[in-house]
């Protein structure tokens, strides 16, 4: 028997344990699977929380509340102040109308928006991206813009999800901004289209071949690598990677992208306290391992964008060009719970392969190069010329 199978039999075996034992159990079952989850290669609490002060807030505002109450709204307001908490702003409850929502931004499929991506950035809720010819572009909107408000209403302890379901809406309805930019208050006005992202976008200009990578999600290391191939085929003389503005996405994307340059390398390791519980490699054939190749990042390159960026730094595969990176060093996982709703929750910090945290330091280029508001106002962009001149 493999490998493999032994593993697959062992748990069908623990499973059927852990069925029998919980139907013998019933209340003590939660405790039993405890104990037995972490052979499983699971974590599980069986720890409860004294939810009594809940009930008598509930208690007394059912009696005194002078309205209707909504018990919905109530228990994902709860689940909601529980889990922001933590103080970690990458640890969020989302309902189920903003987890379908956070579902359609990790594929592209926007619906009714104004084609701007937003991350949050010092706690704040800030525009990462706009999107080609959209009406957030129409409007003037920039990345690194602070969102304040929107419809008048303010965002300023709004989650990333929140802010976004307030900017979409009904295509062909109206939407007003209030951004916060070079400590300028600005008012924008816009009306909502048919959005749909792209994930990655490739040209050759002058036998360089250029990758932009918008984000990670299902398709991208499809897309990257079609790219690949179409650069291969033409003969490119050097790759840029522009990651700038790519706030992240899924880590088996970061893997299949950082695959084009890495032969089954590690690009990640992922540690809880000082424990390494996960070592990460690239996926897919190297490509472009032996391509001249130039990365560039900026302070709205984040997460998946920084593992791919300190990985091909750390091999030798690519200079770093642009601005230090964000510095998000940890990993999300999603966890389904009843009714639609979902946990993202800080499971993990993740180290480069030397073994760098880049949490709250971010990446630093190998060549600094800015871009300012007067260049993009005038169309220039110094950090790709840059990484076009850059050679080594």
């Amino acid at each position: 028997m493999s490998k493999e199978k032994a593993r697959k039999a062992q748990l069908f075996a623990w499973a059927v344990v852990i069925a029998v034992v919980s139907f013998i159990a019933g209340a003590r079952s939660d405790q039993i699977f405890a104990a037995i989850a972490p052979k499983l290669g699971m974590r599980y609490s069986a720890e409860r929380l004294d939810t009594e002060r809940i009930q008598e807030t509930y208690r007394q505002l059912k009696a005194q509340y002078d309205g209707n109450l909504d018990t919905d709204k109530l228990i994902n307001g709860a689940s909601r102040g529980l889990v922001a908490a933590t103080g970690d702003p990458y640890t969020t409850f989302m309902d189920a109308e903003e987890a379908k929502e956070f579902e359609k931004s990790l594929n592209g499929n926007i619906g009714g928006g104004i084609g701007a991506e937003i991350g949050l950035r010092n706690n704040r809720p800030t525009v990462v991206r706009v999107l080609r010819n959209s009406p957030a572009e129409e409007a003037q909107v920039k990345a690194g813009d602070i969102i304040i408000a929107v419809n008048g209403n303010s965002v300023a302890d709004a989650t990333t999800e929140q802010v976004v379901e307030k900017i979409r809406g009904e295509i062909n309805t109206t939407v007003k901004l209030q951004v916060l930019r070079n400590y300028q208050r600005l008012e924008m006005s816009m009306t909502r289209k048919q959005i749909t992202a792209p994930a990655v976008e490739h040209e050759i200009v002058d036998g360089v071949g250029i990758l932009k990578v918008y984000r990670f999600g299902e398709e991208t290391g499809t897309l990257a690598r079609a790219a690949a191939e179409a650069f291969k085929q033409n003969n490119v003389q050097k790759v840029i990677l522009d990651l700038r503005s790519n706030p992240g996405g899924t880590v088996t994307a970061a893997q299949a992208l950082a695959g084009l340059w890495l032969d089954q390398q590690d690009v990640m390791t992922e540690r809880r306290g000082d424990k390494v519980v996960k070592t990460v490699k690239s996926t897919g054939k190297p490509l472009l391992q032996d391509m001249k190749t130039v990365v560039l990042i900026d302070g709205s390159s984040a997460s998946a964008s920084e593992i791919v960026a300190g990985a091909l730094q750390e091999y030798g595969k690519a200079k770093l060009v642009g601005e230090k990176s964000y510095g998000k060093g940890s990993v999300q996982q999603l966890i389904k719970l009843r009714d639609g709703a979902q946990l993202k929750v800080t499971e993990a910090r993740w180290y480069t392969p030397k073994g760098r945290t880049i949490d709250k330091t971010g990446i630093e280029p190998d060549e600094k190069v800015g871009l300012t508001a007067n260049d993009m106002n005038f169309g220039k962009d110094p950090q790709m010329d840059a990484a076009k001149k850059l050679s080594w």
